[in-house]
């Protein structure tokens, strides 16, 4: 193992002591996904190298930290803390080195302040992209959403959908990114409490928020309430809306993986041979069979749409329009 991995490896192990009055050995190696005489090692290297902590021996015992030493993190205010948790959360996919970063951030921040920073760890989910991720920046609206999350408070909102535009008065409690686009996962309050109705779960894309306010009356996620799979219910429900036409259509070997990069889960290959000019054959599908149209059209020299009938006629109408725009 390298020296900036060892390292890197003691940075995390002093910031969990840090967060906690007494560790095991035992907690560390879970924490730091080692084994537990690698574990007990570095807390001897941090010892021998001058961090002031200890062990403390016999049953119930552990490692302390002497006076409950901090780093500097300490001189960051509240906003601040919020503030880097924020730029972290939206700093990209979740690759380890992110996932390390966010768990040192908040391992390390002041004890006021962990809940919130806890808070915005858990509930922003990056994930796998429906579709294109050029440009996956998050709206200005999601750092005020991990802000309110943080802060334990209601949020008023404006919001444009399929129905019009709307407005309402919510817990924010997750938010979070599929490809480009990114959503809130959202309820409001049960009456006379400040826990939100989970029952009442709500879905928002975020760039159709038209105007936000942070409200000064508490809001707070359950104690049962899991985070994770009200994300997955939602991606699912949604999975489903996009996936309700599907086409089937005939794809030059070499435009596989262009297409299946551009539809992502929406795509995906089906067994048999090729046909008679060496395409192979891929389901591909969107929520409407327009919609489907616009987004093949763009692929009409290496990919045929070969049924439903509705979609290639929904392609046919398109190209007559765009022919009749550019004729002359």
């Amino acid at each position: 193992m390298s020296s900036e991995m060892r390292a890197d490896r003691l940075i995390q192990a002093l910031l969990f002591l840090q967060g906690r009055p007494q560790v095991t050995a035992s907690e560390l190696a879970a924490e730091l996904e080692v084994s537990v005489p690698t574990a007990r090692r570095d807390l001897e290297a941090l010892a021998m190298s001058g961090v002031p902590i200890y062990p403390t021996r016999g049953r119930g015992g552990g490692w302390r930290l002497i006076g409950g030493a901090r780093t500097d993190l300490t001189g960051l205010t509240q906003g601040e803390v919020n503030s880097l948790l924020v730029a972290l959360t939206q700093s990209g996919a979740a690759t380890p080195e992110r996932v390390a970063a966010m768990r040192k951030l908040v391992r390390a921040v002041p004890e006021p302040f962990r809940e919130g920073a806890q808070r915005v760890a858990v509930s922003t989910v990056r994930e796998a992209p429906w579709g294109v991720t050029e440009d996956d920046t998050p709206p200005l609206v999601v750092a005020e959403l991990q802000r309110a999350i943080a802060a334990s408070v209601q949020v008023a909102l404006q919001y444009v959908g399929s129905s019009g535009r709307s407005e309402a008065e919510v817990v924010p409690l997750m938010v979070g990114s599929r490809g480009p686009r990114w959503y809130l996962i959202a309820a409001p309050v049960v009456e006379g409490t400040d826990d939100a109705d989970t029952r009442r779960l709500r879905t928002y894309r975020a760039d159709r928020i038209l105007e936000l306010r942070l409200l000064g009356s508490r809001g707070t996620a359950p104690a049962e309430f899991d985070g994770a799979l009200a994300w997955a219910e939602m991606v699912e429900r949604v999975e489903g809306f996009r996936g309700a036409v599907r086409a089937v259509v005939h794809v030059e070997p070499w435009a596989v993986k262009a297409i299946s990069d551009r539809f992502g889960v929406q795509a995906r290959m089906i067994d048999g041979q090729p046909d008679g000019a060496g395409r192979v054959r891929m389901e591909v599908s969107a929520h409407r069979a327009d919609a489907l149209a616009e987004q093949l059209a763009g692929w009409t020299g290496v990919a045929e749409v070969v049924e439903p009938t509705e979609v290639r006629s929904a392609l046919r109408d398109l190209g007559e329009r765009i022919a009749a725009l550019y004729r002359g």
